[in-house]
């Protein structure tokens, strides 16, 4: 009994040491069912059950990040496809700063459909779906799962096939996204709060409330409607936007490099409206209609005041709620509604709260020549936002005139400008004279030229995290080294000759990209071999190598000690046909070179998600468990230091 007691034990062990040792994660299920239309016709159904935490890309991506799902009908007998194939839901979509594109994926569950069309008694089809799934810390590579449909004209019954995987879960980076937009669009509210159109206003509008409302509950009342006539008006705004364009072609208008172009040439016009170059101004008689309207009391003239206050002060708040409508059409959804809402509440509740409460205006300020530099100041920070839009459509075009050097350049010269102005060397139209500067000017003003002179290295390659997003991304540079291509630590010269079979990845280190070389070079040179298993689309990798690669520690190991070779899993090349093969490990076909080094970490090292780093010696034997996910600089040298002295 005790040597049965044991035997079980260690079996059990052993079961759950292999668990452990092998993490492949399969975390998108497919199931195929078809479903009879008419006669000749139906609709094949093709359903994704994605683990919580978990996302599938779309099927329409921007090139240069993550793989899109896609289908491939391969074999069609006695059959025709009629239209495109066609989601249940919209996408949720989501700027991703590492790749500099909108990216839009699928959580939970989606049921792609695509009808066909029988021209004989009886038809099939065959072919499989590629797809990339994504969590906060890695991805698995690009990944393949056939399907086949047999269809007959008398068969109405629904055929349903399964794959292996696991269970359905929810995640939540929609509301974190809208709540960004929120966030950002009051603020938005509260600047224009500030401006010379908006500000001077508040007094006006009490003293109208103050001679309307005979008690103070009415006043309150009162005020409360009037906060919420322009919360209404906003709203409205954002729903036609969101209505007249939908939500996912708000989102594809993103990626165009056209409508970037556009939305460049609209903040460039807002920003020199805001600097005193010319006034925005709707139409008199729009005003003046309102303004009628108003005056004749009562709930619907508190309505028509907040219309006119709306319009009054579009000069000012126009490019503001024009530059957020067009940052919430890059979020896509209901982003311009939520948006809308975020500013308007910022809007509406000071006026409310005065309007009920008129002994609060002696906490004000008085206004002044301050206003207007409130709206130059505003203007400083669109004209530097315009050039994000000018950024994506010259990446999208591939036209390489506004590479990263050269937008923080920019960035520079705008910023510096706007220093001079808060430190009272530069004025413009609008700007009162000032013989002395104001301690709140010189604050500001300081507070800029610090953020000037962080900038500047990046010039030099220097990651400058503040504005992640902003620029185009390192390797869409001049150079990956930096201006002049010097190193920023100083680890190698000024010009690096390297192994033809190299090229220069992140932050100017030589990497190899197929494994034989590298392993070749390790050899020769008795240093330990670094795989990093990565993709094109894995946003972590990126990750991982603007926050950990960069780190002088760990970029003097890569550079001195290691010979390091990236594999991409998510490669879309064609391997020739003579080098395709069917996987040991998974049974399933290996068509590019992406599935070959996918399979390869699979096979290997019992893992299918990226990033993920091995360390090997020159016989090819694993000096230390792998390396995933973990944006701490000093784990991941530590890790690299334990694999140098077993080697």
């Amino acid at each position: 009994m005790k040597l049965l007691k044991t035997v079980l034990f260690s079996c059990i062990m052993l079961i759950i040491a292999l668990r452990a040792s092998s993490q492949i994660v399969e975390p998108v299920k497919w199931t195929f069912s078809q479903t009879k239309v008419s006669e000749a016709e139906y609709d094949l159904h093709l359903t994704a059950r994605i683990d919580n935490g978990w996302h599938l890309y779309g099927t329409e991506l921007p090139g240069g990040g993550p793989v899109k799902t896609s289908f491939h009908f391969e074999n069609l007998e006695n059959v025709e496809l009629s239209g495109d194939i066609v989601p249940d839901k919209e996408s949720i979509n989501m700027f991703d700063p590492s790749f500099h594109l909108q990216v839009n994926y699928y959580e939970t569950e989606v049921t792609f459909s695509q009808r066909v069309k029988l021209t004989g008694g009886s038809g099939s089809v065959k072919g499989y779906v590629e797809f990339m799934s994504c969590n906060d810390e890695t991805c698995t590579p690009p990944m393949d799962k056939e399907f086949s449909f047999k269809l007959k004209k008398e068969n109405t019954s629904e055929v349903k096939t399964t794959s292996d995987d696991t269970t359905i879960r929810t995640g939540t980076e929609q509301e974190r996204n809208y709540w960004n937009i929120f966030i950002l669009a009051f603020l938005g509210g509260l600047a224009a709060l500030l401006t010379p159109c908006v500000f001077p206003m508040i007094p006006m509008t009490v003293s109208f409330f103050t001679k309307q409302s005979k008690t103070k509950a009415k006043g309150i009342r009162n005020g409360i409607w009037y906060g919420i006539s322009i919360i209404i008006i906003y709203v409205v705004l954002g729903t036609v936007v969101t209505a007249i364009f939908g939500a996912e072609s708000l989102n594809n208008l993103s990626t165009n490099p056209w409508f970037n172009l556009f939305f460049a040439l609209l903040l460039f016009v807002f920003a020199f409206s805001f600097m005193g170059a010319f006034e925005i101004i709707l139409p008199s008689k729009w005003v003046n209609t309102i303004d009628r309207k108003a005056d004749k009391g009562g709930l619907a003239g508190i309505f028509f005041m907040a219309f006119a206050l709306a319009l009054v002060s579009f000069s000012c708040t126009g490019p503001i709620v024009g530059a957020l409508i067009v940052e919430a059409a890059l979020r896509g959804g209901m982003a311009p509604v939520i948006g809308m809402m975020g500013f308007s509440l910022a809007l509406a509740v000071p006026f409310a709260l005065f309007a009920a409460f008129p002994g609060w205006l002696n906490t004000l300020p008085k206004s002044g020549s301050w206003l207007n530099s409130v709206k130059v100041v505003l203007g400083f920070l669109e004209f530097a936002f315009a050039f994000k839009f000018l950024s994506i459509a010259d990446m999208v075009l591939n036209l390489h005139i506004l590479e990263r050097e050269v937008f923080i350049s920019i960035w520079i010269a705008v910023f510096v400008g706007l220093g001079l102005y808060l430190w009272g060397k530069i004025q413009f139209p609008h700007d009162s004279p000032t013989t002395n500067l104001p301690v709140s000017r010189f604050v500001l003003g300081t507070i800029v030229f610090a953020f000037v002179i962080y900038m500047i290295p990046g010039l030099w390659g220097a990651p400058v995290k503040l504005i992640s997003g902003f620029p185009p991304p390192v390797d869409y540079a001049e150079s990956p080294l930096g201006v002049g291509k010097l190193q920023v630590q100083g680890v190698a010269q000024s010009t690096i000759n390297i192994d033809p079979e190299k090229h220069i990845g992140p932050h100017g280190i030589p990497l190899y990209e197929d494994y034989d070389k590298a392993l070749d070079e390790a050899v020769k040179s008795g240093k330990p071999l670094l795989i990093d298993f990565t993709g094109k689309g894995c946003t972590n990798c990126r990750k991982m190598e603007d926050n950990v690669w960069v780190d002088p520690e760990v970029k003097k190991l890569l550079l001195e000690d290691y010979v390091v070779v990236s594999l991409f899993v998510d490669l879309r090349e064609q391997l020739p046909e003579n080098e395709k093969y069917i996987s040991e490990t998974t049974g399933k076909k290996i068509r590019t070179v992406g599935n070959k080094w996918s399979d390869f970490q699979i096979s290997h090292f019992h893992r299918n998600t990226q990033p993920y780093y091995v360390i090997l010696n020159k016989e090819e034997e694993q000096l230390s468990d792998g390396y995933s996910y973990n944006p701490d600089p000093r784990k991941f040298a530590a890790w690299l230091k334990n694999g140098l002295q077993k080697n």
